[in-house]
C-alpha cells in the first residue's frame, strides 16, 4: 500500500508519519519547499524509501504526491 499525504490543521510537526493510516500528516499552509524537504527526510531516513532525484518516492518505489498535485492518471491527489 502506497503512502498518502494528507493536510491537517493541527499536526504537531510539519510532517508526521501515521503508520495506522499509512499516511503522512502535514501542517496545512506550510511553505512547499519546507514541506518537500521534511517529507523527503521522513520518507528516506525514517521509512527507508529510495532516494530519488525525480521527486518524492514511496518505500514501494511509486511516486508520492503532495495534496493538490496531479497523480499519474490526471486525478488530484486530494480527491
Amino acid at each position: 500500500m502506497c503512502i498518502r499525504i494528507t493536510e491537517a490543521d493541527e499536526a504537531p510537526e510539519i510532517a508526521v508519519w501515521d503508520p495506522d493510516e499509512v499516511e503522512i500528516l502535514v501542517q496545512r499552509g506550510t511553505h512547499q519547499h519546507l514541506l518537500i524537504r521534511e517529507i523527503h527526510a521522513l520518507l528516506t531516513i525514517d521509512l527507508g524509501a529510495p532516494n530519488s532525484t525525480a521527486g518524492l518516492t514511496c518505500f514501494c518505489g511509486d511516486p508520492v504526491f503532495l495534496p493538490g498535485e496531479q497523480n499519474g492518471d490526471g486525478a488530484r491527489s486530494d480527491q
